[in-house]
């Protein structure tokens, strides 16, 4: 819906193409779907979840074995960001590296976008 001919919605790093392509295999999946929810101090929050096929709408992205669908709704919010996989001595998870996150609550659980001009502009210049 969003994309760039030639250009992955979301690029994964190699650690996060290991980590989502290792759960792809262990349960059997298709793939992991990213998408936004309400909800948070910022006001919007990623989602992922298994999912066995992709919605004709969503956006896919391939890359290293690993397969992310990106729901409709968040394509537009989601263009241009690298997601990896980090692991610490506390915890482990996803990251989400998105250029066009405006604002993010001390945890960075949750996030704020910028305004949808703003956005649609940004892609017109690109």
């Amino acid at each position: 819906m969003f994309s760039i001919p030639g250009k992955p919605a979301v690029r994964l790093s190699p650690a996060a193409a290991r980590q989502i392509a290792r759960l792809m295999e262990k349960g059997g999946h298709a793939g992991l779907r990213i998408g936004l929810k309400k909800g948070g101090c910022a006001g919007m929050e990623y989602t992922m979840e298994y999912v066995d096929a992709a919605d004709p709408n969503d956006e896919t992205v391939e890359q290293d074995g690993a397969r992310v669908m990106i729901a409709p709704m968040a394509q537009m919010f989601l263009f241009g960001t690298e997601i990896d996989y980090e692991t610490s001595l506390l915890e482990s998870g996803f990251k989400f590296r998105n250029p066009n996150v405006e604002d993010a609550c001390g945890c960075g659980e949750s996030i704020k976008f910028k305004d949808i001009e703003e956005l649609t502009a940004e892609r017109s210049n690109s």
